[in-house]
């Protein structure tokens, strides 16, 4: 629609982006989140893990797509052991990785080894696939993180790129841009105005996501004891997001559900056990900003693993990864533990207190709802459809006042206290 560099569309996408989210720190308008409830929470968390586990099947499905060789459709780019190698590692990855991280369950050793054992179960798993992947099917091409025909010839080059450059084909950095110069031309009103459209709509995500992964973090089951603090965090966020765009660079924002994950690391978990089923209590949190720190410098620090060793994991022990983050988290949720209940005898329902107060039609209506909202929110995320995904950010906002407004209509108050109260 517009004859315009897509980096300087970038840019400007986000500096709007970035000057929406510092109004929205200075105006303190994360205040309305209070509205949000559990429910919502947990719906957008859930609906995370899904587009993990879609992304991770996606994949493995353009491998079998691309290489697979059924008799009638082959040629030299088709080879199945492709496909079945990348179904192997990135099937391989999430079992190895569950199989460790389970044995936090396990009799076996003292709690305290457990623990230890379970909390390197993902890198464990990257090692022992990625070395099958590498060496096991050596005689099979593997997709890895380093690309030899890009680097031999690259399409973008950052260093070359001048990010106070707002107008035009920067042709200087991107080799495709050079190719189709004749057709780029300045920044126009239409443009420019569409920037701001966009920048708003990323930034109401932005804004979502950051208050739903903080409100799972600081919730009292958790047991912090250091204050939050919304409003800075966005605004910190914003100027972050400002200078990445203007060198081109992808924004970054909260994770779901990488962030409540990052908090059950640093938490001592007691067990409890009541007629079989086994409760997590989370005793203490060790409240520090130095595994953040750590964590973000290793990232640094894996430019410098270019090609060696990163030629050596295949993408998808990634994609392993990804599923097992998605499938991990799950039974953190009410709501994935409320399904299971959907489908299980009643006479064995465990001892947890929304059963001992609420009927089972009520329980089950609940989810019910929940299920519906979630599956709008994927049907839209993953229907292809660019235009129905720009709702996205606010059909989320929307899931606030269906639980505040209409669910009531449906459940009594006592019964959604006892549902969807605090965690």
């Amino acid at each position: 629609m517009f004859a315009v560099d897509f980096l300087t569309f970038y840019k400007l996408v986000g500096f709007w982006n970035g000057f929406f989210l510092i109004v929205y720190a200075f105006t303190g308008i994360s205040k309305l989140m209070a509205f949000c409830s559990r429910s919502t929470e947990e719906i957008v968390g859930i609906f995370t893990s899904i587009a993990f586990i879609v992304d991770s099947v996606k994949y493995v499905k353009s491998e079998f797509v691309k290489h697979w060789c059924d008799g009638d459709n082959c040629g030299e780019d088709k080879d199945s052991a492709v496909s079945l190698a990348a179904f192997i590692v990135t099937f391989g990855t999430l079992f190895i990785s569950l199989q460790i991280y389970n044995f936090k369950g396990s009799p076996y050793l003292s709690a305290a080894k457990r623990k230890m054992v379970a909390e390197y179960a993902l890198p464990f798993s990257v090692l022992v696939m990625s070395f099958i992947g590498t060496y096991g099917m050596s005689n099979i091409k593997l997709e890895t993180f380093t690309d030899e025909a890009f680097e031999s010839n690259p399409i973008y080059t950052p260093f070359l790129y001048t990010p106070l450059q707002w107008s035009g084909c920067e042709s200087g950095y991107d080799k495709r841009a050079a190719e189709s110069s004749a057709g780029c031309s300045a920044v126009s009103v239409g443009c420019f105005l569409a920037s701001i459209g966009l920048g708003f709509i990323v930034s109401v995500l932005f804004f979502v996501e950051a208050n739903v992964a903080s409100s799972m973090v600081n919730n009292p089951h958790n047991k912090l004891k250091k204050g939050s603090a919304y409003h800075l965090d966005m605004l910190i966020t914003s100027i972050i997001n400002i200078v990445l765009s203007l060198f081109g660079l992808p924004w970054m924002h909260a994770c779901l559900p990488h962030s409540p994950m990052h908090v059950r690391a640093l938490a001592d978990i007691e067990e409890t056990n009541e007629h079989g089923h086994v409760t997590e209590i989370v005793m203490r949190v060790r409240e520090t900003r130095l595994t953040t720190l750590v964590a973000n410098f290793l990232v640094f620090m894996s430019l410098f693993m270019i090609p060696v060793p990163l030629e050596y994991i295949p993408i998808p022990a990634l994609y392993g990864v990804l599923l097992f983050i998605a499938v991990s988290s799950l039974g953190d949720f009410q709501l994935w533990e409320r399904v299971l209940l959907m489908f299980t005898e009643q006479t064995l329902y465990p001892p947890i207190h929304y059963i001992r107060k609420v009927p089972q039609k009520a329980v089950h209506t609940f989810t019910a709802l929940q299920l519906l909202q979630l599956g709008i929110l994927c049907g839209l995320s993953f229907s292809g459809v660019a235009y129905l995904k720009m709702l996205f950010p606010f059909i989320i906002i929307a899931l606030i006042p269906i639980r505040k407004f209409l669910i009531p209509k449906v459940i009594k108050e006592d019964h959604l206290d006892a549902l969807d109260g605090s965690h």
